[in-house]
C-alpha cells in the first residue's frame, strides 16, 4: 500500500503541482473569492486529484514511447510498468470523482461546463482515440489549457469581467509556450516512436523561435496592465532569457533543450513567489 502511494506521488509531479492550484486559488481571492468550503475544495482539486489524472492517464497511454525517452523517470516523468497502469487509472478516478461532484452540485451551469471541458482536455490529452498530444498545435492548445484553465475557472466562479482578459490570453501565451518548448526536447524521440508533435513538425527552431516570441509577447501583455502587475511581466521576462539562446538550435542538437527545460521547472517558483508578493501587496493597498 505504502509503496503504491509512493509511486502515485511521483506520477503525480509534486514539483507541478503549484502550477495548477495556485493560479486558480490566487485568480479566486483576488477576484472577490472568499476562504470558503468551496475555496478549499477546488484548491485541492486543482493541487492533487487533477495532477494525479492527468499524468496518470498520460503516464498510461504514453508507456510505448517513454520507455524509450531516455529522460523519463523522474520529476520529469514516470515509467511504471504495464502491471500497476489499473492502479493509476482507478486511484486517479477514485481521486477525482468526489471534487467534481461536489464542484458541480455547488456551481451553476456556466461554471459546471468550465469544469467539464476542463476534465475533458486532461483525458483528451493522453487517452487512445483522442489523443490531442499526437495533433500538431492541438497538442500546446490543448497542455495550456490544462494550466489557465484553472484560472478561468476560478474567475467565472467569481464572476467574469472584461479586464480579466488580457491576462487570460497572456497566460494562455505561457502555456503555450512552455509545451511547445518542452516538445522541443523530445524531437528526436518522438519521431523514432512514430509520435507527432508542434515540434516535429515545425522543427526545433522554427518551434523555439515561436516559443520565445509567445513568452516575450506574454509578459508584454501583463506589463502593459500598469502597476504593480507590470513587475510580473518583468519578472516573466526571465523565461524569455531562459530559451533566447536556443534561437537557432537545429532537430539533431533538439536534446539541449533539456538544460532550460529543467531550469524552467525552477524558475517557475521564483516567478510564483513574484506573483505572491504582488497579490500581497495589491491587497494591502486596496
Amino acid at each position: 500500500m505504502i509503496s503504491a502511494l509512493k509511486k502515485l506521488f511521483v506520477i503525480s509531479r509534486p514539483i507541478s503541482w503549484p502550477n495548477t492550484a495556485y493560479p486558480f486559488a490566487a485568480a479566486y481571492l483576488v477576484t472577490g473569492g472568499t476562504f470558503g468550503l468551496k475555496f478549499w475544495v477546488a484548491t485541492l482539486f486543482f493541487l492533487i486529484p487533477y495532477n494525479l489524472l492527468m499524468y496518470g492517464i498520460n503516464d498510461v497511454f504514453d508507456y510505448e514511447s517513454d520507455i524509450r525517452n531516455p529522460r523519463k523517470g523522474g520529476m520529469e516523468g514516470a515509467v511504471e510498468q504495464k502491471a500497476f497502469h489499473p492502479v493509476i487509472i482507478w486511484s486517479s478516478i477514485i481521486a477525482t470523482v468526489p471534487f467534481v461532484i461536489y464542484l458541480l452540485l455547488v456551481g451553476s451551469l456556466l461554471t459546471n461546463c468550465v469544469l467539464a471541458a476542463l476534465v475533458f482536455f486532461v483525458l483528451a490529452y493522453s487517452m487512445a482515440g483522442l489523443r490531442f498530444k499526437e495533433i500538431p498545435v492541438l497538442d500546446s492548445i490543448t497542455s495550456s489549457i490544462h494550466f489557465v484553465g484553472p484560472m478561468v475557472y476560478a474567475m467565472v466562479l467569481t464572476g467574469l469581467q472584461p479586464h480579466y482578459v488580457p491576462y487570460i490570453v497572456a497566460f494562455f501565451l505561457w502555456g503555450l509556450a512552455s509545451h511547445a518548448f518542452g516538445a522541443v526536447q523530445d524531437i528526436i524521440p518522438d519521431r523514432k516512436g512514430g509520435l507527432a508533435s508542434i515540434a516535429t513538425v515545425f522543427g526545433a527552431r522554427a518551434t523555439s523561435r515561436l516559443v520565445t516570441v509567445f513568452y516575450l509577447v506574454s509578459s508584454v501583455i501583463v506589463i502593459l496592465q500598469g502597476w504593480p502587475t507590470a513587475v510580473v511581466g518583468v519578472a516573466g521576462l526571465i523565461y524569455v532569457a531562459n530559451t533566447l539562446p536556443y534561437w537557432n538550435i537545429t532537430d539533431k542538437t533538439s536534446s539541449q533543450a533539456n538544460k532550460a527545460w529543467r531550469r524552467f521547472i525552477w524558475l517557475n517558483l521564483f516567478v510564483g513567489f513574484v506573483v505572491t508578493i504582488v497579490l500581497l501587496f495589491w491587497s494591502a493597498i486596496l
